[in-house]
């Protein structure tokens, strides 16, 4: 974004307002700024049967002189037809070729959902897929029935449905990076939160630009206003979804060979002040993050049972795919990556505690080769046994939270509009002071001193802040549970609630940064977290998040919450054994990992590479044709044969074992082969740390010692009382509440065994790579298997509401 954040909008040339046109020889669209003061010209062939010709003229119009050039056109086609109007549109959203010609997807309506300092962000509401070649050049494949199949399963990515997008401002950034990196052209797309990446790589390629196209993230985008003291501000929550390793529940689990992870979301709460436009505007923002836990493990999506089996592959015995995965956290993020683990201690049978020990094993196994102060920092806290309390849980949350905060640090600035139309990337907006705005990260390692440094950076923090001291974000929370959906997002709103605190007292409106539970506020800000993590339940889980610690904290009657959430654990349960299977073939054709080939096998008729040597394979599996052919789990690795993977290899500039220097100043969520930009200027930032028994009531100053069920374990070299905390016990169930109705239920859905709950695979290929797409011979089209349930059942789940009301 070569634009201030402020003045961007009108200082900038951008194109946001397209109109297509056709002959009968070539398409022709004509892209116009805000303002329409000047006009592009974009020509498609439509002669060319199978290859994708497009020419951009080099010339910029008024708007006389577009109006002319069409006449003009259309005079020299009235032979063929002349010139026809087609559309209005509001971008590009790629091309994609399946069997037959090419296509163009189009933005046709579109909804304004917010906007950030002027800069609007949109929604979809409205999309065409429109044929290039006219109509007596098409091939014979053009309405195969394969083709057709192709296209309908594209058409079930909903883009009117938590796609969102900006011509002015990187939405697919954080607003830290947007200040701080002077980032331009393709570079933004090749961001892992762009999902149109892969549809507008040959455009962008061959015209060198993205004036045509938009960037679609995907996720979630909730902007409010809110009133503190009197004075308005406005708040928006934006969730981005990886595009990497992208898919559903039971089909991508864990972590791939490239390190990246399933459900993997960085979440964004940005503060700023509601002001005219000329006037300085106050920002704040802070970032966390969720992924799978980033292991080879798997559960295999199964009809009779409605908890499967969770299968732990040994392959990566040196946990090389997890390290790389933190090396990625590191290099978007800075240090430090605290680890906020929920998943259960304990259990009759266990599941969820072999991913627990065995994720313990891997962060003592990478901490070893790494330096004390890069060292990553794991909490273990069971949500599940003190769920039950839904304040208690929210106010133990929040003190992990503080905890983590104060590591951190939050992104703040003031945003000058004098400031210079390239200022807002590379520092250059800030109100620039005299001193030293770096504040060092007092040490935790030494728990006697931690209140005095606390003390002390509180006062530095707020004599920052009386002169607007920029601060900056370095490092971010992960939190995990199981699928990272339920638990999770209870997390991510206590870790929010503190944050709304810091981040009101970083710009002036409190002389606390602490927001108390009861305070309205957290009331407002529970809803939007809620509302965000039932959208990202839906796209992830098929089923509304489980909100049993939210519902019982608004006092919601404890009969309608029970019923609430069995009957979202029944939802998930079917959109997972019967319509996961499509949807993972769509978002697979969506992102490119999969390109349909004449001569080849469709994507239907492949097999899933999870479950070879882990699951069970379908007596129709037919060998020859698949043998060569698998499904892979890892972006980029889905091709047909003898093609090379789409995704580019990953390289890091900085191994997490060198010691870092400088400043990370980015929190970076491109690829890691894109480098973080580096800055002149010296930041500062708020990281006061906070001590083990400040954090936790009672806490004695042992290096292994218990209290309250809170344990910090000290494992010689492999962690210290700092970087290793095993918070005992808490949980809003297996998946939330969905586990405890497994519990209950799951004698009568499965004519399984269910005592052998955990595998452990131990001889899985170099080949694979731990998550799935889909057995073939367990899941199919939601039109083939829907005959057993009765239809208002069906009608349901496709609609995503209430079964009874």
């Amino acid at each position: 974004m070569e634009t201030n954040l402020i003045d961007g909008a009108s200082n900038y040339c951008y194109l946001q307002k397209f109109r297509l046109y056709e002959t009968r020889s070539n398409f022709y669209m004509i892209g116009r700024d805000k303002n329409r003061t000047l006009c592009k010209v974009l020509k498609i062939d439509r002669l060319e049967p199978s290859e994708l010709v497009v020419l951009e003229d080099s010339t910029t119009y008024s708007e006389s002189e577009c109006v002319d050039l069409l006449r003009r056109i259309h005079e020299g086609n009235k032979s063929t037809g002349g010139l026809k109007f087609v559309t209005i549109c509001y971008g590009i959203v790629g091309f994609i070729k399946f069997l037959g010609p090419h296509y163009m997807l189009l933005i046709t309506k579109r909804r304004k959902i917010g906007a950030i300092c002027g800069h609007t962000v949109y929604s979809i509401t409205k999309s065409e897929m429109i044929p290039i070649p006219n109509s007596t050049v098409q091939s014979n494949m053009t309405n195969s029935k394969n083709e057709n199949r192709y296209k309908k399963l594209l058409c079930t990515v909903d883009l009117t449905r938590d796609f969102f997008f900006s011509y002015s401002y990187h939405v697919m950034h954080s607003l830290q990076k947007n200040l701080s990196c002077n980032e331009t052209g393709q570079g933004h797309y090749e961001s892992m939160f762009v999902w149109n990446e892969f549809l507008t790589r040959g455009i962008r390629n061959n015209l060198k630009n993205t004036l045509w196209t938009v960037a679609l993230v995907y996720g979630f985008f909730k902007q409010v206003k809110l009133s503190v003291s009197g004075r308005e501000l406005k708040l928006a929550l934006i969730a981005r979804r990886s595009r990497h390793y992208a898919g559903t529940r039971y089909l991508k689990r864990g972590v791939n060979e490239k390190g990246r992870v399933a459900n993997d979301v960085e979440t964004e709460q940005i503060m700023f002040e509601d002001v005219p436009e000329e006037q300085p505007v106050q920002i704040s923002s802070v970032v966390q993050n969720r992924g799978s836990i980033p292991l080879f493990w798997s559960q295999e999506t199964s009809r009779l049972n409605i908890k499967p089996d969770i299968m732990l592959s040994r392959k990566d015995q040196n946990f090389e795919a997890t390290k790389l995965h933190f090396e990625n956290l590191v290099k978007r993020y800075g240090s430090p990556i605290i680890i906020l683990n929920l998943i259960k201690s304990r259990e009759k049978k266990p599941r969820e505690t072999i991913l627990r020990a065995e994720f313990a094993n891997a962060i003592r196994f990478i901490n070893k080769s790494l330096p004390e102060e890069n060292r990553l920092k794991f909490l273990h806290w069971d949500l599940h046994k003190h769920s039950r309390k839904a304040t208690n849980v929210l106010a133990l949350l929040g003190r992990v939270a503080s905890y983590a905060l104060n590591l951190t640090g939050i992104f703040y600035c003031q945003v000058m509009p004098s400031s210079s139309s390239k200022g807002l990337l590379n520092g250059s907006c800030f109100e620039e002071r005299d001193g030293d705005y770096s504040l060092e990260n007092p040490s935790s390692d030494n728990v006697s001193k931690l209140d005095s440094e606390i003390a002390k950076a509180e006062c530095d923090a707020n004599q920052n802040q009386s002169i607007n001291v920029p601060m900056f974000q370095s490092g971010v929370l992960r939190t995990n549970c199981i699928d990272c959906l339920d638990r999770t997002n209870v997390a991510q709103y206590a870790y929010g609630l503190v944050a709304l605190g810091h981040q009101l007292h970083a710009l002036g409106y409190m002389e606390s940064p602490s927001i108390d539970l009861d305070n309205p506020l957290a009331e407002d800000l529970m809803r939007i977290y809620e509302t965000m993590g039932d959208t990202l339940a839906l796209q992830y889980g098929g089923s509304a998040a489980h909100n049993k610690i939210f519902s019982e904290r608004r006092g919601q009657w404890k009969a309608a919450t029970q019923s609430q959430e069995f009957f979202r654990t029944l939802q998930r349960y079917y959109s997972n054994a019967y319509m996961d299977a499509e949807k993972q073939d769509a978002i697979n054709v969506f992102l490119g990992h999969f390109q349909p080939q004449q001569g080849k096998p469709a994507l239907w008729e492949l097999d899933s590479d999870q479950h070879c040597d882990v699951g069970r394979r379908g007596p129709d599996l037919v060998e020859n044709a698949r043998s060569f052919i698998k499904r892979s789990l890892s972006d980029g690795n889905l091709r047909c044969e003898n093609e090379s993977p789409v995704a580019a290899n990953i390289g890091y500039s900085k191994p997490m074992s060198e010691k870092e220097g400088g400043v990370n100043n980015g929190l970076s969520d491109s690829n890691p082969e894109i480098s973080t930009c580096e800055s002149d200027i010296s930041y500062s930032r708020y990281t006061p740390s906070m001590p083990c028994r400040k954090l936790f009531k009672d806490v004695e100053e042992y290096q292994c010692f218990e209290s309250n069920h809170i344990c910090y374990d000290e494992h010689g070299d492999a962690c210290s009382c700092s970087n290793f905390l095993d918070m005992d016990r808490l949980s809003t169930s297996g998946n939330s509440c969905e586990e405890d109705l497994c519990d209950r239920s799951s004698a009568g859905l499965s004519s399984e065994n269910l005592g052998n709950d955990v595998k452990i695979e131990t001889t899985i290929s170099a080949g694979e790579s731990g998550s799935s797409l889909k057995g073939r011979s367990q899941t199919g089209s939601s039109d083939d298997l829907a005959g057993g349930f009765p239809d208002r059942f069906v009608q349901w789940v496709m609609s995503e509401e209430m079964l009874f009301h």
